[in-house]
């Protein structure tokens, strides 16, 4: 009987389930919808349930050695817990390894969302397995993992990897929902690209005055086709998040840094901008070391992120 891990991301719309074999390779795949009415008290036993209906299905003769989890908010290792997940209306602990080993008897082990993108996209994605790896994913807003020696980086605190609250020099100091303002997230997460549009856009000529609402793939492919304004913002965009990368691989010099998420479906139309900034701020020997890659798991990164807590944090596995 193969042996497998189930991997869990936990999400605001949805929760994403993959059941992936020891070696990697994702058999299976379902998801449900993530409800986060009544301050989210159905989350987890809804989990539970679609996943105790599986093991009574079609899993009931595969052989999972755990399950791992990827979950927004403050995540409490020791305990198990998660808290300060707003997008879930989790203000208060909550006590989900113990929910999930009563339950479902096995192993479970939990780490924050961007963290566990990292790892998957280390062990199965654009990391090509390697030691020191640097992930950032650009969404609504932007997160962070830092894999150093095949540590995860949390940071005495948890709090480690919080790359989106750089503080960024720029003329714009755009509040951000972490009490500051000026920081990365601001400035080149799907909402900080539209914040800088939205800034330049009643002062210029341009098609995005025709769109009611912006969002941040419409500036993309405005830019594509030419428009001036839309190009600024990309390339002013561009020049943040170039900028934080080549600061990160001058203070670690890992073998990559991976840029996911929305945003980075841009693609090459951004990448190509980042890279270019990236490159003229690193040191001569990080430069020729140092990687910057776009992230090749998509919006799976997350399960085998959570299914690789089980590999390397399940002492019987």
């Amino acid at each position: 009987m193969e042996n497998y891990y189930l991997g869990i991301d936990l999400g605001g719309t949805t929760t994403k389930f993959g059941l992936v074999t020891t070696e990697g390779r994702l058999k299976k795949e379902w998801w449900i919808p993530t409800d986060c009415r009544q301050n989210g008290t159905r989350i987890i036993p809804d989990c539970l349930a679609s996943i105790q209906k599986e093991l009574a299905s079609e899993l009931k003769q595969k052989r999972i050695l755990g399950i791992g989890m990827g979950c927004p908010g403050a995540v409490d290792r020791v305990h198990g817990t998660v808290s300060n997940a707003f997008n879930l209306g989790w203000t208060h602990a909550q006590p989900i390894r113990a929910a999930f080993e009563q339950s479902l008897c096995l192993p479970f082990f939990l780490e924050n969302d961007a963290n566990a993108a990292a790892l998957g996209e280390k062990w199965q994605g654009s990391g090509d397995g390697e030691k020191d790896v640097v992930f950032l994913t650009l969404g609504t807003g932007v997160g962070g993992g830092v894999i150093l020696n095949d540590q995860l980086v949390t940071g005495v605190g948890g709090a480690g990897g919080e790359i989106g609250h750089f503080p960024v020099t720029n003329p714009h100091s755009f509040d951000c929902s972490c009490g500051n303002s000026s920081c990365l997230e601001t400035l080149v997460s799907a909402t900080g690209i539209v914040n800088l549009a939205e800034s330049y856009r009643l002062t210029t000529a341009t098609t995005l005055n025709d769109c009611p609402k912006l969002t941040s793939a419409i500036i993309f492919a405005e830019a594509e086709k030419g428009d001036l304004l839309a190009l600024k913002v990309v390339n002013e965009a561009a020049n943040y998040l170039g900028q934080a990368s080549s600061m990160i691989a001058n203070l670690l010099n890992p073998h990559s840094i991976i840029i996911g998420g929305g945003v980075a479906e841009a693609k090459d139309f951004l990448m190509d901008r980042v890279r270019a900034r990236f490159e003229q701020g690193n040191f001569p020997a990080v430069r020729k070391t140092t990687k910057l890659k776009r992230a090749s798991l998509g919006k799976d990164a997350g399960i085998f992120g959570a299914a690789y807590l089980v590999k390397i944090r399940n002492t019987a596995g």
